[in-house]
């Protein structure tokens, strides 16, 4: 990455878009006989989100689970104090540039549709178990798997790589 987008991020950049599943989950939905019973979330990315927001950086979480969005909410809105939308992946461009500029925005995703919104980000980041298109667009890959460390690995590395903050 060339310096001058290092000096712009310090000046310009105000949020890192979340996805959710995929990236907070570990993309497994369990059912009953009743439906989606629960997701599964990492309990410690609610800390590293804590140190990103120490910068003044705004977080922004969204999620494409319409049917139980509930869940998501209780996790990332109820419990970590999260801002979240839902907002489908097919919608997913025009609301990011209705509501966000997002050459001023970090963008951690793990799926085929965001691959293209990778090109529209500042800066990207994907887990190492994200698909093959959006990990070869990405601006760094994470070593570790979505929901098993991929969110602390994301800010400490923008922490690291941007703010020379060492942990």
């Amino acid at each position: 990455m060339e310096s001058y987008k290092w000096e712009q991020l310090i000046n310009n950049i105000n949020t890192v878009i979340f996805d959710i599943d995929g990236v907070f989950t570990d993309w497994n939905f369990i059912y009953t006989n009743d439906g989606k019973f629960w997701k599964v979330f990492w309990p410690h990315d609610a800390d590293w989100i804590k140190l990103l927001k120490k910068f003044n950086i705004n977080i922004q979480c969204i999620s494409a689970d319409k049917r139980w969005f509930a869940i998501t909410k209780k996790r990332i809105s109820d419990d970590m104090w999260l801002p979240l939308e839902q907002v489908s992946e097919w919608e997913r461009l025009d609301w990011l540039n209705a509501n966000f500029d997002l050459k001023n925005c970090i963008y951690m995703w793990d799926w085929l549709h965001d691959a293209k919104i990778f090109e529209y980000a500042w800066y990207s980041i994907a887990p190492a178990n994200a698909f093959y298109l959006t990990k070869e667009k990405a601006d760094y890959v994470t070593q570790t798997n979505a929901w098993s460390w991929a969110v602390l690995e994301a800010v400490l590395h923008l922490l690291e790589k941007f703010y020379n903050y060492k942990f």
